[in-house]
């Protein structure tokens, strides 16, 4: 049985359809379709994480085709578990009805409820209605008049699709 094949039955072993042995692998699914047509071999990579995936498998058999595909599973021996001891858990240290507080601490909790801080409100901006005028600080008009006469064309150049411009000066 050569490695194609055995990557094969451990498809069929695993129960699973090619896309979902592939997506378990993390491998493309091309990998699985070209490998179990024959078209590649398989990388050690790919051996790895079928390995990895089904620790079952004899790495052996995996490689040379050697023994088993399985692993031989032993018998395991029942022990029996030592009997619990008397000491206390932890939950056996909690008193049911103050859930492990002192008197002292229960009462206090009890007298003094929780104050939770609650942020003050924020005292309400004034409200503009639609027939007010908003105000507009005069000094800011005036210098961007003032600006704007300081700024005075120099030169205005038109660009055409074809490649050719026209450039226009004033006679300022």
């Amino acid at each position: 049985m050569n490695l194609n094949e055995r990557i094969s039955k451990i498809i069929k072993y695993s129960e699973l359809s090619l896309s979902e042995f592939a997506d378990k692998i993390e491998v493309q699914r091309s990998n699985i379709s070209h490998i179990t047509s024959g078209r590649n071999k398989p990388s050690l990579d790919f051996l790895i994480k079928i390995k990895d995936h089904f620790p079952e498998l004899q790495w052996d058999w995996l490689i040379n085709g050697d023994g088993e595909m399985l692993k031989k599973i032993e018998p395991e021996i029942i022990q029996e578990k030592p009997k619990p001891t008397s000491l206390p858990d932890l939950f056996s240290l909690i008193d049911d009805d103050n859930f492990g507080m002192t008197e002292s601490e229960d009462r206090v909790s009890k007298e003094k409820p929780r104050e939770f801080k609650i942020p003050e409100p924020t005292p309400e901006k004034e409200k503009i209605s639609d027939s007010q005028r908003l105000e507009v600080p005069e000094n800011k008009t005036i210098s961007q008049v003032i600006e704007n006469q300081e700024n005075k064309i120099k030169r205005i150049v038109l660009f055409y699709e074809n490649g050719k411009f026209e450039s226009f000066e004033p006679d300022c």
